[in-house]
């Protein structure tokens, strides 16, 4: 007579799991692996997918070959730095409108000095989970607004 027991208690935790996976596809680029993994797994945990690069080349790559919603970078990396990332982003007809969060070192100061259309946003080193998640919410809320046509 346990009948009552029936039902698992862990539908309430369903509903925001899946509100949490619709937030888009991250490109993530950073050289340093340990970086890159807190990284991944900060976004993971955030909803998004993540496509993780460990230098421009492969991010470049990767974002012709990928459907991304936003681009989280390295200032600095081996073959082609976040700055020239941006550049090829944002002459690419189909990846032009994504977002791109420049990261840089206290040190880097000068890759904080990037043109206001090639980067949206810059966040130092080292990033705290809330203010990237922040960042790539507000980030992506204004590209996803109506009046915009792709």
């Amino acid at each position: 007579m346990d009948e009552r027991h029936e039902s698992p208690p862990a539908d309430p935790v369903q509903p925001a799991i899946v509100d949490d996976q619709r937030k888009g596809c991250v490109l993530l680029v950073e050289d340093d692996r340990s970086v890159r993994r807190y990284l991944e797994v900060t976004l993971q945990r955030a909803g998004y997918e993540v496509i993780a690069a460990s230098d421009g080349l492969e991010a470049m790559k990767l974002a012709q070959s990928s459907a991304i919603d936003a681009v989280v970078t390295d200032a600095v990396m081996p073959h082609l730095s976040g700055q020239q990332l941006a550049r090829f982003v944002r002459r690419d007809a189909k990846l032009a409108s994504v977002p791109i969060v420049l990261l840089t070192g206290q040190e880097n100061k000068a890759a904080a000095t990037a043109p206001d259309d090639l980067i949206d946003a810059f966040l130092y080193k080292p990033v705290k989970a809330e203010e990237l998640t922040s960042c790539l919410a507000s980030l992506l809320q204004k590209t996803r607004t109506p009046n915009q046509s792709t």
